[in-house]
């Protein structure tokens, strides 16, 4: 644990609009999609409207989009904003050595941090999940980072895309035995297969993984596209300008990605190139917007207790995953009759957003 930042000041090239998006985006993880979806459906239990709302909350099967498929990628994403701004400073206080080191031991935390979440060894060494969400953030974040140590925006930029057409040419045209090549459905693809044989431990979906081992490279293009868009808002454009190519890109990828589609389905769970794109396009164009309204207009009024889970996502994430927030609700109430059965819910993401208050108002952040 250690004190917070300074405050932003003018000449900082800290953005107040980065914490907030990832409170936002931490939030829906942490308990506020449950709630959203039992107060709609509730509410409005016969209503087609909301219930297609409703089902936004959660992920697609298989191929496909929901509001609930970007939470992960958009946090990745905007681990490579955060790359953008912190390396460059660390670089010219320590230089490249321990930069380099800081990366990969940031990596190895999260990796560990990721093991434990996932249950670590309590049930035996063969039932580690090596690979999981922590890990990804590590390993993705890591290698964009430690890319950027040597390569510019443009040869960041050919990396990415290199990084997604290479994928997708790896699961068009390698085929897998006994199935052949180009297909992408649920245990038939090249991801899946090549984690039923080298991936070791327990594995999410049966014999393979959703942050499996080949998705692991369209993944690190999901942090880039972020170390980018950092790049370019730490920048010395105006800010019109700046919002301004941050809405065009975002949806220069989104219509790239949905063009893609027909060929490369939107897939999350093998972390598809046209995923990718439509993912980041989501997630530019929601940095766009809130640093028009945050850091352009500076309108903050509301957006405090997404500063508060922002500044603390992984503190609250491992909390919450090991069942903190619920255990506490569930000793504190016990669960009401319908229709007021979202209450408990609400009282563990109301715990959840106290506890944040409480570590941000002391300065106390888990630092990662």
């Amino acid at each position: 644990m250690s004190p917070a930042p300074l405050p932003p000041t003018a000449s900082s090239t800290r953005l107040l609009s980065l914490d907030a998006l990832r409170g936002f985006d931490m939030c829906w993880i942490l308990g506020l999609s449950t709630l959203v979806s039992q107060i709609l459906n509730r509410a409005f239990p016969q209503s087609e409207a909301v219930t297609s709302i409703a089902t936004q909350f959660k992920h697609v099967d298989w191929a496909g989009f929901r509001f609930y498929d970007l939470i992960f990628p958009l946090f990745l994403f905007l681990a490579g904003v955060s790359l953008a701004i912190a390396l460059p400073r660390r670089l010219a206080r320590e230089g490249r050595a321990a930069t380099i080191r800081h990366l990969l031991a940031r990596a190895a935390i999260l990796v560990v941090l990721g093991i434990i979440f996932s249950g670590g060894v309590k049930n035996g060494w063969d039932q580690i999940r090596w690979l999981g969400v922590l890990q990804r953030i590590g390993i993705a974040s890591a290698s964009a980072g430690l890319l950027s140590l040597w390569l510019g925006a443009r040869g960041l930029t050919i990396t990415a895309a290199t990084l997604l057409i290479g994928y997708f040419l790896l699961l068009r045209f390698v085929p897998v035995p006994g199935i052949g090549a180009g297909n992408f459905a649920e245990g038939m693809n090249l991801t899946n297969h090549l984690d039923s044989i080298w991936l070791p431990g327990r594995k999410y979906d049966g014999n393979h993984d959703p942050e499996g081992i080949l998705s692991t490279l369209p993944a690190i293009a999901t942090a880039l596209l972020g170390l980018l868009a950092g790049k370019w808002l730490t920048g010395a454009a105006s800010p019109p300008r700046k919002v301004a190519a941050l809405i065009t890109a975002g949806l220069l990828l989104l219509a790239l990605g949905w063009a893609w589609h027909p060929f490369f389905p939107v897939i999350k769970k093998i972390w598809t190139s046209s995923f990718v794109l439509v993912a980041g396009g989501w997630s530019t164009l929601l940095l766009g917007l809130f640093y028009f309204i945050v850091d352009v207009l500076g309108f903050r009024r509301g957006l405090a207790p997404f500063l508060w889970v922002g500044a603390n996502p992984i503190a609250l994430y491992l909390a919450s995953g090991f069942g903190f927030f619920r255990t506490i609700s569930e000793r504190l109430a016990t669960a009401p009759p319908p229709p007021y059965d979202w209450l408990p819910s609400a009282l563990t993401f109301a715990l959840m957003l106290a506890t944040a208050q409480w570590l941000h108002k002391r300065q106390l952040f888990l630092k990662v």
